[in-house]
């Protein structure tokens, strides 16, 4: 369950974060190294992953891909504000950025803006593109700002965890 708050997210232990905290820096290290790391069986390892497959605490099991090394060399960060504030129109742009491929992450945003995209792409023309189709064919945006990305200083997906501080 990813779209809702499930009661099971709220009951995990120092082993779940811990595990947590290890699969985030490399999600293909053995569970028995896990269970070895943080004083449990593989097998309870097993489960405890299992489980936070099945509640959503695991959202996916992904590769990071650099974006460079598949010639995407332009990051561009999109701030768009719409006209109107109705749910219907809102669902649709929602799911017209979900569905672009160019678009990495999208965010309904609280502020003078209304989403917040990440958009990569190998081409400027590539983004034009994709401004024409997602912005400017969707009558109700009323404008957009893009940010070219310089220099990728940090990126991650990692969520900070310490299974010391954050249940016991």
């Amino acid at each position: 369950m990813t779209d809702g708050i499930s009661a099971d997210r709220l009951e995990l232990d120092r082993f779940d974060l811990a595990i947590l905290q290890i699969l985030q820096r490399d999600n293909k290290t053995p569970q028995r190294l896990i269970a070895e790391t943080i004083g449990l069986s593989a097998p309870a390892v097993q489960r405890r992953i299992k489980r936070m497959e099945e509640i959503g605490t695991i959202a996916a099991n992904v590769a990071v891909v650099e974006p460079s090394h598949v010639r995407h060399e332009i990051t561009v960060f999109v701030e768009v504000e719409m006209h109107s504030e109705f749910a219907t129109t809102h669902d649709a742009t929602k799911k017209s950025f979900a569905e672009a491929p160019e678009v990495q992450q999208c965010y309904y945003v609280t502020g003078e803006v209304d989403f917040i995209l990440l958009v990569v792409v190998r081409t400027m023309a590539d983004y034009e593109a994709m401004t024409r189709r997602l912005f400017f064919a969707n009558k109700n945006v009323k404008r957009f700002r893009s940010f070219v990305a310089m220099d990728r200083v940090k990126v991650g997906l990692d969520v900070s965890i310490d299974p010391k501080r954050d249940r016991s």
